[in-house]
């Protein structure tokens, strides 16, 4: 059973999220701030941590960097601030996801699902299974499918695609995607990310490798 951190001043919110995940099977921690939190996480281990942004004592961007210094654990954030540079702030300090308050429990689930999907291990060969909508990547065999369908990929493409599907949501700059797929010791031109996110979206079928003018790429859900 998965166990799950819920961080929520918000005591209505808190109570009504840690009973719908309790009801869908996972074990749930509740916790009312930020400082409190970080106690319980301290003693005990955690598969994900749900968390508010505005919260008393220690708020969560204080608590999200303070986890990433100890442990990976996906991080979700709820919040009601609805400013890119809030939600930028957050993947900074290691959030991986983020889900805007009033939210669909519904939606919250598919994160979550999402999140602990990205993060557990394939039984039989150690590898690791990212699956987004039709597109699913082994990060071990390299084996890449869309719709059921084997896709062949470059090596750097591989490299690209694996980087989105692993952040879901989360944007990219070209010199981010740069220094993931290439090795710095040599010049590699930013333009060449264009190709080759051209490239994934042909041989995948899809509309999910999104364009966010201004900055970069993402993976949508």
């Amino acid at each position: 059973m998965k166990k799950i951190l819920v961080v929520e001043d918000d005591p209505n919110i808190l109570e009504v999220t840690s009973a719908f995940l309790l009801s869908e099977g996972y074990e749930v921690v509740p916790s009312e701030n930020g400082m409190e939190a970080y106690g319980i996480f301290e003693s005990q281990t955690f598969d994900l941590i749900i968390m508010d942004i505005m919260m008393p004592k220690m708020d969560g961007y204080t608590l999200c960097e303070l986890i990433r210094t100890k442990s990976d654990a996906p991080i979700l954030m709820l919040t009601a601030l609805g400013e890119e540079d809030s939600e930028l702030k957050g993947f900074e300090l290691g959030a991986d996801d983020y889900i805007q308050k009033p939210f669909s429990y519904k939606v919250l689930l598919k994160r979550v699902e999402s999140l602990l999907r990205r993060v557990s291990p394939d039984t039989t060969d150690g590898s690791i299974l990212l699956e987004i909508a039709e597109i699913s990547l082994n990060t071990e065999t390299f084996q890449v499918t869309a719709s059921g369908d084997p896709v062949e990929l470059t090596r750097k493409e591989f490299d690209i695609l694996r980087l989105l599907m692993k952040n879901p949501g989360r944007v990219f700059t070209r010199e981010m995607l740069l220094d993931q797929a290439w090795d710095y010791e040599y010049i590699v031109d930013t333009k060449i990310i264009n190709t080759h996110i051209k490239n994934l979206r042909k041989k995948l079928a899809t509309d999910k490798i999104q364009t966010v003018r201004g900055a970069g790429y993402k993976m949508d859900y």
